[in-house]
């Protein structure tokens, strides 16, 4: 097996801009409000002192639920999995909490944030968090989520297993997600948790997805938006109930 590290390029950016301006449309992790575009991305990373991307060996990205999944499973393995526990948003990817379950490990779930999960890490003890967009908390080594921390802790998983990135991977299936981002008014925004039109349709998805998907609908933390995110083994329904669920909160909060 061989191992290549290397610097960021241009055929990165825009994967990396879509990280990044996804935890900035959350609003809780970093103190930037605008989001990137190509220009104004490239020339944010090339002003970093150290920006890494997990690409495997097929140029296939690999997100920070995998990441994480991939060092929770060799940490387990290795009696360092304090508690048994990853702890993670409730953004991550259904396929993590299928993969926590098949390999005897609890997932602690926070709100949105890299805050909130070393928050839940420092309070029960737990060893390793993150978040889907890429941030992973390893807490015998820091409390703040580092990518050059995060790049050492797979390379020696990659190393000690022999495996390639691809292979290692292949330890967590990833859901079909579909994300809508519905605007609304600012007095919208505040009635969003007692409207009980919207309650009935995300409760008409729940159960017609039964245990195959999730909804998850919550107002952003920085813009009148409201996001509809919807996962499931059939793509075509979760795209339909998301589009039906997003209507309603359209001519509800508008």
């Amino acid at each position: 097996m061989s191992i290549t590290v290397r610097e960021y390029g241009e055929n990165d950016i825009n994967g990396m801009i879509s990280v990044w301006n996804e935890v900035v449309r959350d609003g809780v992790a970093f103190p930037q409000t605008e989001e990137l575009d190509f220009e104004s991305g490239k020339k944010f990373f090339a002003e970093q002192t150290c920006c890494a991307v997990a690409v495997d060996e097929n140029g296939d990205v690999v997100d920070g639920d995998k990441i994480i999944a991939i060092c929770a499973k060799d940490m387990k393995e290795r009696g360092e999995l304090d508690g048994d526990a990853a702890v993670v948003t409730v953004m991550s990817n259904m396929g993590f909490h299928k993969f926590c379950a098949d390999n005897d490990i609890h997932c602690e779930i926070t709100k949105v944030g890299d805050r909130y999960v070393l928050e839940r890490m420092l309070e029960k003890g737990y060893a390793i968090g993150g978040e889907q967009s890429g941030h992973v908390i390893f807490l015998h080594h820091s409390t703040t989520g580092d990518g050059e921390v995060t790049a050492a802790q797979v390379l020696q998983t990659m190393k000690r297993t022999g495996k390639s990135l691809s292979e290692l991977a292949k330890c967590m299936e990833v859901y079909p997600q579909v994300l809508k981002n519905v605007r609304v008014s600012n007095i919208g925004k505040v009635r969003f948790s007692s409207d009980e039109e919207i309650k009935k349709a995300i409760a008409k998805a729940e159960a017609e997805l039964g245990e195959d998907g999730r909804v998850l609908v919550r107002v952003s933390g920085t813009e009148p938006l409201v996001r509809v995110m919807l996962e499931g083994k059939d793509e075509k329904l979760i795209e339909k109930l998301c589009d039906e669920i997003a209507e309603v909160v359209r001519e509800r909060l508008i």
